[in-house]
């Protein structure tokens, strides 16, 4: 019988487990039992237990083996379980209880005022776009519209060390969050947060790079999401019947924000069916990720006028 296994199954490992090796393999059954959801980091329960049990024991979080057996103090097996406790019980993603988020190489805060960063786009960014930006120094604007924590736009002025980069959500709060993540990378001066809905605080200003990972969850699947999911800002995720309702806005305004040769780059995740349906006369480029090839699309200025 499935579940959340009760309190007392973690009060009673603290007086047996010992080691690593003790606490992956307790939190690995518990997650299971558990039936969790992933995807906020890690999509399996091994790789998300090594992860929360690392981070709370203050171990580098790609070094598991030289750890395994190592003897714990009861304080030490005390904490993680705590951790582990709080993932299963309150069905939190890990990010929240960690209060952290990497895409590749780069760490970034999140907690429950933003989605948690898992954009495809992060790696597109880090290669630039060189078919249609051959000249990064040459980009001095950028924009990331639906920001959220930050993350993207503080990779696009990473990636283009001459832009100014306007970073945009409609959220006070999710741009709590992108500040302090701006702060961190010492980016004050060329990252300014916006808040706006999508274009409505960005008039005149026009870029030859923007770049959303908007709402892009249809209502169905809202209906049908995880409880890990559902501890996700909804505003964050939910665009209406098909998916596509902030979409539509985006390309319907995006020509009078791009320069001459300019791009649009957008993330729908699963939603390619979606968007060809929504916009059948378009041909957009879509761009190939680790995850797949229709995940995220690209379209030149003309082809949105």
């Amino acid at each position: 019988m499935s579940g959340a296994p009760g309190a007392s199954s973690f009060a009673e490992a603290a007086a047996h487990l010992r080691s690593v090796r003790d606490l992956l393999r307790f939190a690995v059954t518990r997650f299971e039992e558990a039936e969790l959801s992933f995807g906020h980091g890690s999509d399996n329960a091994y790789d998300e237990a090594a992860h929360l049990i690392l981070h709370t024991l203050h171990l580098p979080l790609q070094r598991l083996e030289p750890f395994l057996d190592a003897a714990l103090l009861p304080g030490e097996v005390r904490a993680v379980l705590h951790v582990l406790e709080r993932r299963v019980t309150q069905r939190l993603p890990a990010a929240y209880i960690t209060q952290e988020a990497w895409l590749g190489d780069y760490r970034f805060h999140v907690d429950e005022r933003v989605i948690v960063p898992r954009s495809h786009i992060a790696e597109l960014i880090d290669e630039g776009f060189s078919a249609w930006l051959p000249d990064p120094d040459a980009v001095t604007d950028a924009l990331d519209l639906c920001t959220g924590s930050g993350c993207l736009a503080i990779l696009l002025a990473l990636a283009f060390p001459a832009a100014r980069v306007d970073a945009v959500d409609l959220s006070a709060e999710a741009l709590e969050v992108a500040r302090i993540n701006v702060e961190d990378y010492g980016l004050e001066d060329r990252v300014a947060l916006v808040q706006s809905d999508l274009f409505a605080g960005l008039a005149g200003r026009r870029y030859p790079l923007i770049v959303s990972n908007p709402p892009y969850v249809d209502a169905e699947a809202m209906r049908n999401l995880p409880p890990e999911y559902r501890r996700e800002p909804a505003l964050a995720l939910a665009a209406g019947a098909d998916g596509m309702e902030v979409v539509r806005r985006i390309l319907a305004q995006a020509h009078r924000h791009l320069l001459p040769g300019g791009i649009l780059v957008v993330e729908v995740g699963s939603g390619r069916a979606a968007v060809e349906a929504a916009f059948p006369k378009l041909e957009p480029t879509w761009l190939s990720t680790r995850a797949g090839d229709d995940l995220v699309f690209l379209l030149e200025r003309d082809q949105l006028t």
